[in-house]
């Protein structure tokens, strides 16, 4: 009786199975052995060519640290309170870092990522079967998309072929080739595991490349290139909470660092058009109020802009700028900022579920109020305003006031004095600073004499002597 049960089931079972169409693949794959013959698979000649344009790049710059120890020992008040504990002086000390470049003309022009070069003292770069060292130059630098341009003086040099990076697929493989823990030119392999990652919170525009290729220290800066060894992208971050090697690595595509390098090596800083819009993503929510299901929805439009003359208003959702569609936000920003200011673009929006299209000159991106260079008054010095999106960055209460401090030379007259990245300056003399404006008319009424600058350290007061 048990058998006729079990046997009863099995039918059952194949009954249903027969309603379910299971796609399947041939039973009889093709399988290449390799294993008796002379056939070795190699991606050599494809990467042979193009390691050749992977430079290794070190860097060095003073030691802050042991600048400002210096002062310390400088200072009587520590003399006479330690005595002779003290030692007279300390010897000079720089950092050293590591990082890949990629050689893009012959006459020297290399680029890397921003953040191999920043504040660098002296950049040193050496090429592969080429025993000497060269010292480079920055020619720009675009913390944007964390894109440097520096320049060597050499000639003939063998320069790396851009691919379209706009025809690359998930799945598609590539390799990694840089200069990882400074051990000298290295190969890593790979595929694209993903495409157009953005808010990953390492620049302001992020379209990178997602790959499982092996990116380590060292890296930064170096090729990202594909089967043919063509440059698709540029090294620039891996995501990992060790500092090793995840399987997650990101590039910066080769579309994007071939116009950002060319604007730097042209004019030496990039400009970005400038629309003047608030703009965030469709929800689900929000889909269900437009029929189109893709595009950036402009949440604030600003007075005076080149959205608010081109007759823009909140609620619209761009779908269309020259004819390209546009995703979401991300591509809405990093299409606008790819076009230069001063150029009319076509835009094409949906309204009360009505498609309609206008034209709208770009206004040149302005960097927020600022205060460096010879117009501080005090050399070396950096400030901002403090605004919503500096508090909430910065942790600081929502009645803050001040400016903020955002740079300081070294060995300028504001590292010497005692000012830091992250204080905050809140008065000169009797004068209360409230923005960038304030403290240029104060500094500019006491000039030529010292004065008394009141700051905020990590919320401790401070009171400093500015010559």
């Amino acid at each position: 009786m048990k058998k006729t049960v079990y046997l009863s089931l099995a039918v059952a079972v194949s009954l249903m199975a027969g309603d379910i169409d299971i796609s399947k693949v041939p039973s009889s794959p093709t399988r290449m052995d390799v294993s008796n013959t002379n056939l070795v698979l190699s991606y050599h000649n494809a990467i042979k060519d193009v390691k050749k344009s992977v430079v290794n790049i070190s860097t060095s710059k003073k030691n802050v640290q042991s600048q400002q120890l210096k002062e310390m020992l400088r200072n009587p008040y520590f003399r006479d309170f330690f005595g002779n504990i003290l030692p007279e002086d300390i010897p000079n000390s720089k950092q050293n870092s590591l990082g890949s470049g990629v050689i893009i003309s012959k006459d020297g022009y290399v680029v890397t990522n921003d953040h191999v070069v920043e504040d660098a003292d002296e950049i040193l770069v050496s090429i592969q079967g080429d025993e000497k060292e060269y010292k480079a130059k920055v020619i720009g630098r675009d913390p944007k998309t964390d894109i440097a341009v520096i320049k060597i003086d050499a000639k003939e040099l063998h320069v790396a072929s851009f691919a379209d990076s706009s025809t690359l697929q998930e799945g598609d493989i590539v390799f990694a080739i840089g200069n990882p823990f400074g051990v000298g030119s290295s190969v890593t392999q790979g595929i694209i595991s993903a495409l157009n990652k953005n808010n990953m919170g390492l620049t302001q525009y992020e379209n990178f490349i997602q790959t499982d290729a092996s990116i380590n220290p060292g890296n930064s800066g170096g090729a990202l290139v594909d089967s043919r060894g063509a440059l698709i992208g540029i090294n620039s971050a891996i995501l990992s909470r060790s500092g090793g090697n995840n399987g997650i690595g990101f590039a910066i595509p080769s579309n994007m660092v071939e116009k950002v390098a060319v604007s730097l090596i042209k004019y030496g800083k990039i400009e970005r058009g400038f629309l003047g819009v608030s703009i965030s993503d469709l929800t689900k929510d929000f889909k269900e109020l437009y029929e189109n299901k893709n595009g950036a929805l402009i949440a604030e439009v600003e007075k005076g802009s080149s959205a608010e003359k081109a007759g823009l208003q909140r609620g619209d959702l761009v779908i269309e700028i020259d004819g390209k569609k546009i995703k979401d936000s991300v591509e809405l920003k990093d299409t606008v900022g790819s076009i230069p200011p001063g150029k009319t673009i076509s835009i094409t929006y949906e309204r009360n579920k009505k498609i309609k299209k206008t034209d709208a000159k770009l206004d040149k991106m302005s960097a927020p109020e600022e205060m460096s260079g010879e117009n501080a008054y005090i050399e070396g010095l950096s400030v901002k305003n403090i605004d919503e999106k500096t508090k909430l960055k910065n942790r600081l209460h929502q009645d803050a006031y001040g400016v903020l401090v955002t740079e300081i030379k070294r060995g300028s007259v504001a590292e010497k004095m005692g000012l830091r990245v992250g204080d905050i300056i809140l008065q000169v003399e009797d004068i209360t600073i409230d923005s960038v404006k304030d403290l240029t008319k104060a500094l500019k009424e006491h000039k030529g004499n010292k004065k008394r600058v009141y700051a905020l350290r990590d919320g401790f007061p401070l009171l400093l002597v500015a010559p």
